[in-house]
């Protein structure tokens, strides 16, 4: 599968921006059928206000519905089923869902997230440390976007660092579209027997890192598989989302120098330029398909219970109906209320941390690399990943 045309149509990009049927379908219809990379169809809502009622409505649409005989194949056991939605939260509806999220927003509210801040300014430093060393040029994915987030949420989940290489790379094939179906499955069960092996040691020596903290505190609320689902669910999304964003946003910046020469001049509007950026790019298309509870309707459109629902996340962000002149990169307006992060109740959990990354790492890569430049021709999309971003981005300074 390398044709662009075999991609799903909330995949489609073309280069920063959404594909240009994408943007044709939210100013014409707002909502169409797809087929989707996991063997089923579902409707595609582009608009920016459907898309936020849909994310905020748990009562016509279910996190939790989801079929995943259909999703994941007829041979699942019910223990199988049981265990893949065990610990996620993307997964569940309330009041599952409130009761998990309840147990784990007190490690992701901001007062938390301000303790680690020393330690990723540390994490921070020791990579451009370790690029400068080596010198110009460099592949910035591999030496300075990824390895900064891994390191952040294996010292926050308490995995070992040194396992870094392998749970990257099998992050990145569960989330490749283009790999065979039973290819992305084995993948999956090679990482819930990482996780569950690491929760039994933790189980056993709990420590300071959030999985011994859930274990400590809340071990008779938790069971197993739910830790496990936990810890895999924000090991994938704690390193694959901010990795992303900060190869593409490096990129996005490099190539706008009237806005990055701005965040140099007013270095106070490094916040404002995150949120932006968020919104710019969306890197996350769509998230999971919800499911219609009952017979309803979207953008005049009938739906039937039972339909799988998706949002194309990135032109609700671009939509004119939400931001004046939604197509240009502008860090003075800092894009209040994008869905970057989603919305409602599924919002990202980890989005605190996100943001903290972000707002040390942009500043301080400029700030030791004023001549910092890309090479264009050498950057590489990720075109069939759930997660957008770079494979690759050559620097020179």
């Amino acid at each position: 599968m390398s044709d662009f045309a075999t991609l799903p149509l909330n995949m489609r990009r073309a280069g920063f921006d959404p594909a240009p049927e994408l943007r044709d379908l939210r100013e014409s219809d707002g909502i169409t059928r797809i087929s989707t990379p996991f063997g089923l169809d579902a409707w595609l809502v582009a608009r920016y206000a459907d898309v936020r009622a849909l994310l905020s409505d748990t009562e016509r649409f279910s996190n939790s519905r989801q079929n995943f005989v259909q999703l994941a194949g007829p041979n699942l056991t019910p223990q199988q089923i049981k265990e893949m939605r065990a610990g996620n939260l993307l997964a569940a509806d309330p009041p599952e869902h409130t009761r998990l999220r309840r147990l784990l927003t007190p490690e992701f509210t901001l007062r938390r997230m301000r303790r680690l801040e020393p330690r990723i300014t540390d994490i921070v430093e020791d990579h451009l440390d370790a690029m400068e060393k080596a010198g110009s040029p460099a592949d910035l994915v591999q030496s300075f976007a990824l390895p900064i987030p891994s390191l952040v949420i294996c010292e926050l989940l308490g995995v070992p660092y040194d396992d870094r290489k392998e749970f990257q790379s099998r992050t990145a094939k569960l989330i490749d579209v283009s790999l065979p179906f039973e290819e992305r499955m084995k993948v999956q069960r090679e990482s819930r027997a990482y996780m569950s092996d690491l929760v039994t040691r933790i189980k056993a020596d709990p420590g300071e890192e959030l999985l011994g903290m859930l274990v400590r505190e809340h071990g008779d609320d938790l069971e197993h598989d739910e830790l496990v689902g936990i810890g895999n669910l924000l090991l994938v999304a704690g390193h694959e989302t901010t990795a992303n964003m900060l190869g593409l946003g490096t990129l996005a910046l490099l190539q706008h120098p009237d806005q990055l020469d701005l965040l140099r001049r007013e270095p106070e509007r490094i916040e404002a330029t995150v949120e932006e950026l968020m919104r710019w790019l969306s890197i996350v298309h769509s998230g999971i398909a919800r499911v219609a509870t009952r017979d309803t309707e979207i953008a005049g459109q009938a739906i039937k219970q039972g339909d799988a629902v998706m949002v194309a996340l990135p032109t609700a962000n671009r939509d004119p109906a939400f931001i004046d002149e939604p197509d240009v990169l502008d860090i003075s307006r800092g894009a209040p209320g994008h869905v970057a992060f989603g919305h409602g109740i599924h919002h990202c959990l980890g989005a605190p941390l996100a943001r903290m990354e972000m707002k040390i790492a942009f500043p301080a890569l400029f700030q030791r690399f004023p001549g910092l430049r890309a090479v264009p021709a050498e950057a590489s999309f990720r075109s069939f990943s759930v997660v957008y971003g770079l494979t690759s981005l050559e620097v020179t300074w």
